[in-house]
């Protein structure tokens, strides 16, 4: 049984699931679903076109499912947004919806997004992810699973975060960041390797030396990107990492971050 508070607005056609509270002055728009053992803290607003999983926390003035905005955008449009489990959507944050028919922004499972996070349309962010306090991601960008932003950071439209990837607090991100890096400073430049959180993950020292190597052949030869990728494949010994890495660079379109610290 869920525990809704008779000072919450919640459409008669939104779908509420079990063991769901919504406290006092939430506000739950028409069409929206509402997964099993959601929490909607006050003044949260879920609008129409929100479809959400089990066990969100969604806070205190979060706003999801809101109008793109962009002079392009249709008003006849419903925007949709999809989340999945287990997410926490901290205070003040704001997630926009799809811009196109039958498009929609969608996050994953097992996400933090931190207080006042904007996340413009069509963002796609995958699992257990982190987005930290005050960060701004533009339309139709994508967040591969286990990424790190912090504090501050601005990713800009189209962007790509490769897995496991760490964004330092205060970056302007214009490009592709390949996955399992570290980017900081202004302008934006390569760090390393996330050595910390890759080894939490399990992963060997030989793997992480691998990863090491392949990007000191991106970040410090002279070679183009094209033969940089051609010389990784030659001289790395192949895994599932070296696969990811290669394959995320050959798929951009937009370019990657090359400039070193």
């Amino acid at each position: 049984m869920s525990n809704i508070s008779p000072l919450a607005y919640v459409h008669p056609k939104a779908q509420i699931g079990e063991n769901v509270e919504i406290h006092p002055f939430a506000y739950i728009d028409q069409d929206t679903v509402i997964g099993d053992g959601c929490i909607v803290y006050p003044y949260a607003s879920i609008l129409r076109g929100t479809t959400m999983g089990k066990n969100n926390h969604i806070y205190q003035h979060a706003v999801i499912g809101s109008t793109p905005q962009s002079f392009r955008y249709d008003e006849s449009v419903v925007p949709l947004v999809t989340i999945g489990d287990d997410n926490n959507i901290r205070e003040n944050v704001v997630i926009a919806g799809g811009f196109e028919p039958e498009s929609a922004t969608t996050i994953g499972n097992g996400n933090y997004l931190m207080d006042g996070v904007h996340i413009c349309h069509d963002v796609h962010i995958s699992d257990e992810c982190v987005i930290g306090i005050g960060a701004q991601i533009a339309g139709e960008c994508e967040i591969r699973r286990h990424a790190i932003i912090s504090s501050g950071v601005i990713i800009q439209h189209l962007s790509r975060i490769g897995r496991y990837s760490l964004i330092q607090s205060g970056c302007v991100v214009q490009k592709d960041v390949p996955p399992y890096t570290i980017l900081g400073g202004t302008p934006v430049s390569y760090h390393g390797v996330n050595a910390t959180i890759l080894e939490k993950k399990g992963l060997s020292e030989r793997t992480l030396r691998h990863i090491a190597n392949a990007y000191r052949i991106v970040y410090t030869g002279n070679e183009s990107l094209h033969d940089a990728v051609q010389k990784i494949e030659e001289q790395i010994p192949k895994s599932e990492e070296i696969e990811v890495i290669v394959r995320f660079i050959r798929d951009s379109k937009r370019g990657i971050v090359r400039r070193t610290q």
